[in-house]
């Protein structure tokens, strides 16, 4: 994985060449991402978003509760190759046309040694399959929960400590099992306050 080519960019999003993941991250180049935040509805029809849970031993954030399926575009990728994801992460066919796009966020994240610089292409997706039926990457997803939209909001904002959320992670027999966790910030991968309400209040403008 880490030789993986990107393509990398300036700041105004020109394209300036590829590089490897590894150099990537260690040179803080700027590179594509696909975002997609697959959201269902409770019911009385108030509009639940799915995170993922990363696996423990991902070497960025792991354990962290993050997009419900995100993914690096490889070099000569277009976006809508991004949709791959969602087959590969959550077993979800989806039609790239069928997604509702928000726009492309630049964000710059540090961790540990890596500079993360990535431009967000970022999209929500309606969809009301059980959570029992998604087929999770087992050696990247641990589980996914709902959170209802309009009380993350309140999280991200700082409005609240705590935030309910209930879905299936897997157990320690690999299989999925029930869970309902009150989560802080700090339980999240922090892309930023700014991130979290523009898919927020992406989410509160198409669903409310």
């Amino acid at each position: 994985m880490k030789h993986e080519l990107f393509d990398i960019f300036d700041e105004h999003m020109n394209l300036i060449g590829t590089a490897t993941r590894r150099d990537t991250h260690a040179n803080g180049y700027w590179h594509q991402t696909f975002h997609c935040w697959i959201v269902t509805r409770d019911a009385d029809g108030q509009p639940l978003i799915l995170f993922q849970k990363r696996h423990p031993d991902k070497d960025t954030h792991p354990g962290k509760y993050d997009i419900t399926s995100a993914g690096h575009l490889l070099a000569g990728e277009t976006v809508e190759d991004g949709v791959r994801e969602l087959e590969e992460e959550l077993g979800l066919r989806a039609a790239f046309a069928d997604l509702t796009p928000i726009g492309t966020i630049p964000v710059e994240l540090r961790y540990l040694d890596l500079i993360d610089r990535e431009f967000y292409h970022t999209f929500l997706y309606e969809c009301d399959l059980p959570l029992g039926q998604y087929r999770l990457q087992p050696d990247e997803v641990v589980g996914l929960v709902r959170i209802n939209a309009i009380e993350a909001a309140r999280l991200f904002a700082g409005e609240a400590d705590t935030v309910s959320a209930s879905g299936l992670e897997t157990g320690e027999d690999g299989r999925p099992v029930p869970v309902d966790r009150l989560l802080r910030r700090s339980d999240f991968v922090p892309h930023g306050e700014l991130y979290y309400k523009r898919i927020l209040d992406a989410v509160k403008h198409h669903f409310l």
